[in-house]
């Protein structure tokens, strides 16, 4: 970076699949001081240089820009996707900020495109009490679409990346209504968008592992030939009823074929730390850390304090994720607690206009929002943090380098007006500029192809 000039009651998702980050009585980090980026932005670096050998560097220079909402406006110099903090050469590409802020872009660590019916018709849903109703309803809509999953998947992912993502982890329903439509439909969707977001493909076995026969098999499948990054899995005792076959299946998988696995835990007290305690024992019997993620874990945030230290302790050992949403206070994951312990927690926008709800809009900024007013924070540090669980939170949890202006960083940023970043997650500004490995990727809230 470099200074320029200054310039002017039925069961729903809502109970269900409630989750959000904890920040009370945390006192969080500003954004602009947050954790350094993962050892991973340095071998990246290293290897863009040698791959620069022999050709000429790419560089963009986003101009009269304020990072994290500094007073002062600086250069912001891309070198072939990356943030340099040498000088720009003479005659490199040069693009206005206009004075707005530059933020990092955000990451969706959980979200379920292939349910989708973002920019189709209308769809009316009826009751349900149970998630096996929810489950059919899944059927029903998936059998009534006239738009294939690819169409409905790449247009609310094209649509989150207008919004400022830059990565999701993508869990797509894998069961025999389906077979591999789900995951093959997302898998391409990605494809079309490789230059403007990140994704990650989990099999998610929404209908159960074992309840419904050839779900395993199709899990198997999806692994063996390569379409996803991880396997999922439901609620091994509630609604599988089989914790040890579900877990050991969904673990026997991820260790055969090299992927990780991405578990989806709504069960509640002694259901859900049976399912935890099960959890940490595979990863760790199976050589498995860092490659495993839990998705909801509503068993957490009623354990005391103790409790909650003790299992903790084995999840920051095992380097086991955690992912959230936030529709609610009642479930909400103690992130600052789990921090202390090493744990990495993100955040995820859940289902967007399908069956199981009408609402969502794929939009992290709006997500880290929502986060900030469930737990009712109120002071600059806490509203910074929101946003820091919608960013480097989830790219902790995804793998990716955090996108935080530093020499070698990924230029993975959004430019939006305002005046400080707590005032941006409050008033959520239309994001003018979405920038991806150095490319501008969206303008005014429009995908460019």
């Amino acid at each position: 970076m470099r200074p320029s000039p200054s310039t002017p009651s039925a069961l729903s998702r809502r109970t269900m699949l409630a989750g959000a980050a904890a920040l009370a009585g945390a006192t969080a980090t500003a954004a602009a001081t947050a954790a350094p980026a993962q050892a991973a932005v340095a071998p990246a670096a290293a290897a863009d240089t040698s791959a620069r050998a022999g050709r000429r560097a790419k560089t963009v220079v986003f101009r009269n820009v304020r990072p994290f909402g500094a007073a002062k406006p600086t250069d912001l110099v891309v070198v072939d996707g990356r943030i340099s903090d040498g000088p720009a050469p003479h005659g490199a590409k040069v693009v206005d900020g206009g004075g707005r802020i530059a933020l990092p872009s955000l990451v969706d660590a959980h979200i379920h495109p292939d349910k989708t019916t973002w920019g189709g018709s209308w769809v009316s849903r009826r009751p349900a009490s149970a998630i096996a109703d929810y489950v059919a309803q899944d059927v029903e809509l998936f059998r009534s679409q006239r738009r294939p999953v690819v169409e409905r998947a790449y247009g609310l992912m094209s649509h989150a990346v207008t919004r400022g993502t830059r990565g999701m982890r993508a869990h797509a329903d894998v069961a025999p209504a389906y077979g591999l439509a789900g995951v093959e439909g997302v898998a391409e969707a990605r494809e079309r968008l490789h230059h403007a977001l990140d994704v990650q493909i989990v099999a998610f076995p929404q209908h159960g592992v074992i309840r419904t026969p050839g779900t395993a098999a199709l899990l198997e499948k999806a692994a063996r030939e390569g379409v996803i990054d991880m396997i999922g899995g439901i609620d091994p005792i509630g609604f599988d009823q089989a914790l040890d076959e579900q877990l050991d299946v969904v673990f026997g998988i991820a260790d055969r074929h090299g992927v990780g696995v991405d578990i989806h835990l709504h069960d509640r007290g002694e259901k859900g730390m049976l399912a935890m305690r099960g959890i940490v024992e595979r990863t760790r019997a199976l050589s498995l850390a860092g490659k495993v993620t839990v998705s909801h874990v509503f068993c957490l945030p009623g354990l005391t304090d103790r409790e909650l230290g003790s299992i903790a302790t084995d999840l920051g050992e095992q380097d086991i994720a955690l992912t959230t949403v936030a529709p609610s206070d009642s479930l909400v994951l103690p992130i600052a607690r789990l921090r202390e312990h090493g744990v990495r927690v993100g955040l995820g926008s859940d289902g967007v206009r399908d069956s199981w709800s009408p609402f969502g809009d794929a939009d992290m900024m709006h997500r880290a929002h929502i986060l900030g007013w469930v737990t009712d924070v109120r002071l600059d540090d806490e509203l910074n943090e929101c946003y820091r669980v919608a960013t480097h939170g989830g790219a902790d949890v995804m793998g990716l380098a955090h996108a935080d202006f530093r020499p070698g960083a990924p230029a993975d940023f959004v430019l939006v007006r305002g005046e400080c970043l707590p005032q941006v997650v409050v008033d959520m500004p239309r994001r003018d500029m979405v920038v991806h490995g150095g490319v501008v990727v969206a303008r005014d809230g429009e995908f460019l192809a």
